[in-house]
């Protein structure tokens, strides 16, 4: 009967010992998944922000080659008042456009010429819309998009005509050289057009680095808390 109760009690023992490292086991294996998941997700982070971080490089080198060089060869930097002399519709100039693949036709549209005197030196100069007008045809004021409708073209033209003529004055910027004899009504690549193409590059390079910095602060105050708790035991 002892015998029986002893080894009933040993039983009893072993299955409470059983239980303990199971429950203990489950732990462990808690831990590790929840380990392991975090380190999934540091690494996602990671790997987050390096594209961030890698994207903007990129679009700086973009940005690089094109926006920020032509900002930087510029020939009209000086911004000044010009006063409106005349603002007359010349000839009719031959333009194509597009009605299909391979396909185009020829159009017209007429050109508008714009003389203004640049109150800061007193000098008459020719208006253009802006640099591109300058390469495309510096004899007019601006270049419409070839339509088939010429009469259509006209109006927008004679509207933009009529507007300069109501402003008397408007702001201009000219060649402070004087190589070119023509000063441009607005700037394609201004400063507000440097901003905004630099603007978002730099909030994704601030951005992914400060992903990494968290990432980084947070794996080693995780390692710091395990050596605290080791050290406690």
């Amino acid at each position: 009967m002892f015998l029986w109760a002893g080894s009933k009690a040993g039983v009893g023992r072993n299955d409470g010992r059983s239980i303990y490292h199971k429950a203990r086991e489950y732990e462990v294996l808690d831990k590790r998944k929840t380990v392991t998941a975090l380190r999934a997700g540091e690494d996602r982070a990671i790997l987050l922000g390096l594209s961030m971080v890698v994207f903007s490089v990129m679009m700086y080198f973009v940005l690089g080659i094109t926006i920020l060089r032509s900002y930087s060869d510029r020939v009209w930097t000086d911004e000044t008042i010009c006063t409106i002399l005349n603002s007359t519709i010349m000839c009719e100039v031959n333009c194509s456009y597009s009605c299909g693949a391979e396909c185009w036709k020829r159009s017209r549209y007429p050109c508008l010429q714009v003389f203004v005197n640049v109150n800061s030196s007193g000098k008459v100069l020719r208006l253009l819309h802006n640099e591109e007008t300058q390469d495309s045809n510096p004899e007019c004021f601006y270049i419409p998009k070839c339509l088939k409708d010429f009469t259509a073209t006209h109006v927008i033209v004679q509207n933009i005509s009529e507007r300069l003529k109501s402003q008397h004055t408007v702001q201009c910027f000219v060649d402070p050289t004087d190589r070119m004899d023509s000063a441009i009504l607005t700037q394609i690549y201004g400063r507000v057009a440097v901003f905004h193409s630099l603007f978002w590059p730099t909030c994704t390079l601030i951005g992914g680095t400060a992903i990494i910095a968290m990432v980084k602060l947070t794996q080693s105050l995780s390692i710091t808390c395990e050596r605290l708790s080791h050290i406690k035991r």
